[in-house]
Order: structure tokens, then sequence, then C-alpha cells
């Protein structure tokens, strides 16, 4: 059943969680808030808007060298405090996060860090990819749209599946999600960068 914008409005005052979230929380208990309340702490979701403006100055900076030597890569997670910082999940999903990046080579951390040229000129191709085909103009955006999610799911590091869940429905940022719910703290993928021997620029 679709979820009507009123019990989204509420759902969302009562747990801080995004629209979508909301929605697909509700869709899957059936309108039934308590249970959508549950659906989303179960993901993580709930609360971790309500942490998104304390600041999170505390962290670790993780390194994780793929076997053969060819790739490096360089994490930081962020949090609220050194002991959250210090403990064995927080100290995994560094390691778990490093080894995604390596793995499925994202350029940005979040949608929000695609810069608006990159994006326009996403665009334009899938518009020309079906220039073609005689639809309606509301109807070919809808397309783009959800070409541009496929988009973000290849390109940026928190929206793509997680390598290690095989069923593809866990996304990078329900891990750092989850954990922010189990501390509770904020919890922030900052930054990263990857290493392959042989891809930087060469010097004189």
């Amino acid at each position: 059943m679709a979820a009507s914008p009123q019990l989204v409005k509420e759902l969302r005052e009562l747990t801080g969680a995004g629209v979508m979230d909301c929605k697909a929380a509700l869709e899957a208990s059936q309108g039934d808030i308590e249970k959508a309340v549950e659906f989303l702490r179960k993901k993580g979701l709930a609360d971790a808007a309500k942490r998104v403006h304390r600041e999170a100055r505390e962290g670790l900076v993780g390194a994780y060298i793929h076997p053969g030597g060819k790739i490096g890569v360089l994490v930081e997670l962020d949090c609220e405090t050194d002991f959250v910082a210090r403990t064995d999940d927080f100290q995994g999903l560094v390691k778990d996060l490093s080894m995604q990046v390596a793995a499925a080579n994202p350029s940005y951390v979040a949608r929000e860090d695609v810069p608006g040229d990159v994006l326009e000129k996403e665009r334009e191709i899938y518009r020309q990819q079906m220039a073609d085909q005689k639809k309606p103009p509301h109807v070919l955006e809808k397309i783009v749209d959800g070409k541009l999610e496929k988009f973000y799911a290849e390109q940026c590091l928190l929206e793509q599946p997680f390598i290690k869940d095989a069923s593809g429905k866990t996304k990078v940022k329900d891990l750092v999600n989850q954990l922010g719910a189990r501390v509770g703290e904020r919890v922030v993928m900052r930054r990263f960068a990857r290493f392959r021997v042989g891809e930087g620029g060469e010097r004189a």
C-alpha cells in the first residue's frame, strides 16, 4: 500500500528518518506506525537525522592494502567520542569501508558531493540516448532520474551496495546509520583516497 503524506510526516517526526526511508517503512509495515518505527530502528535509520547537527570530531583513519600490493586505500570515519572510535564495531566498519573503496572504486562519498556540472553532463548523455524515443517529456525525465539513481549507486560510496551482502539490499549508508544507532552517536564517513599502481599522473 502507498503511504499517505500525513503518515510519512508523522513517522518523520517520530524518527527523524528521511522521506523515502519513511515511505519504504510504511509500505513494509502496511501503514502501521509502530511497526514502521521498529522497521527503521532495525535498519539504524531512526534518530539518525536527529544526530546530524552534532559534531563528529573524533574517529579513525584506516588503511587497507589489497593482496598483491597494487591497490591501497585510506578512509576517515568520524564519530563524537574517542571511546566509540576505539570500539571493535567502529574499527570493523572502518575496515569494511576501506575494502569497499578498494573493490567498488567510488568517485565520491555521497550524492551531495557530485558537482552540478557532472550531474548535468550525465543528464545530457541520458537524454541523447533516448532522443529517438517518442515519449512525453515528463516520462523521459523520470527515466533520466532513474538512470541518475544508478549513477549514484555506482559512483557514490554511501549509495553503493555493500560488497559483503550478496543480496545487494544493504547500502553502505545503512551500515553507517546502523552503527550510529548502536552507539548513540553521529557517525560520518568523511573522506577516502584510493591508490592504484600506475594510475597517478607522471612527474618529470
